[in-house]
């Protein structure tokens, strides 16, 4: 059983230091829970049109590149069935398809306007992605059901244990589950410099696409995420602790963006 929070515990740490990994996950909740059920999905309604323009200036232009680092970590069979949890604009089940057309993906978002974008982008190009419109932590899936779960960029935002598991449910015995995000740098100095870069962009990127309202008021709740986020080690540790094996990790910008991938243990 986790240990008995105070109610002063949150105000012990300081800032820019994430309280210990035994805590993480009840303090991410007790700070962050009215943004998850209230706000975020008036956000993601507002940047949806312009979402992965943003992402690609946000990015200096390599959005497309941390993407293909992001699909090098995965391999694919034909006929396989995947999920992509969180999955947005489809910009993964897109990327599955264009590399292996036999694929039976599915997709499941929170964000109906996300998911809309999502639909068109795969049916311009052709492709055709299962989706679903639901909360992503009780995935309305069956046990042992898919041979490659995916989850990027989104984990920020969610009750990362209940998640995960929930993935390790559905994923087949043998089955991979990969993962990316952008995550806390374990080097303070670094971890400074990414902040105040990430500041500027969301006020950058708020000017150029006209953000509105429900974005704009969330600028600070997207760097104190972070900030009491995981660190690529802490998260590969999260992994473990809830069941995974062949956990691997690679980290890219000293651990600003960092991937995982980890199986599903197969039956003795």
């Amino acid at each position: 059983m986790p240990p008995a929070i105070n109610p002063d515990t949150e105000r012990d740490f300081e800032p820019m230091s994430p309280p210990p990994l035994a805590l993480r996950e009840q303090l991410r909740e007790q700070r962050f829970s009215t943004v998850w059920t209230k706000e975020l999905d008036q956000v993601f309604a507002d940047v949806a049109p312009y979402y992965d323009r943003a992402n690609n200036v946000a990015s200096l232009g390599l959005w497309n590149r941390f993407l293909n680092s992001f699909m090098s970590t995965i391999e694919l069979q034909p006929g396989q069935r995947t999920l992509d949890v969180c999955a947005g604009t489809n910009a993964i089940g897109i990327a599955l398809l264009r590399r292996e057309p036999s694929l039976e993906v599915h997709a499941i978002d929170r964000s109906t306007e996300m998911q809309k974008v999502g639909r068109q982008r795969a049916g311009a190009l052709g492709f055709r992605i299962h989706s679903v419109i639901g909360d992503v932590h009780a995935l309305p899936f069956p046990d042992n059901h898919f041979d490659i779960v995916t989850l990027q960029y989104a984990t920020r935002h969610l009750r990362v244990k209940r998640v995960f598991s929930e993935i390790l449910r559905v994923l087949k015995p043998g089955g991979h589950f990969h993962h990316g995000d952008m995550l806390r740098p374990s080097n303070r100095f670094v971890e400074k410099t990414y902040y105040a870069y990430l500041r500027s962009c969301l006020a950058i990127t708020g000017f150029l696409f006209r953000s509105g309202t429900p974005a704009l008021n969330c600028k600070k709740y997207f760097i104190d995420a972070l900030e009491m986020f995981y660190s690529a080690d802490e998260l590969s540790q999260v992994l473990r602790e809830l069941g995974y094996c062949d956990v691997v990790a690679k980290t890219l910008f000293s651990g600003m963006l960092g991937f995982h991938r980890a199986a599903k243990p197969q039956p003795d």
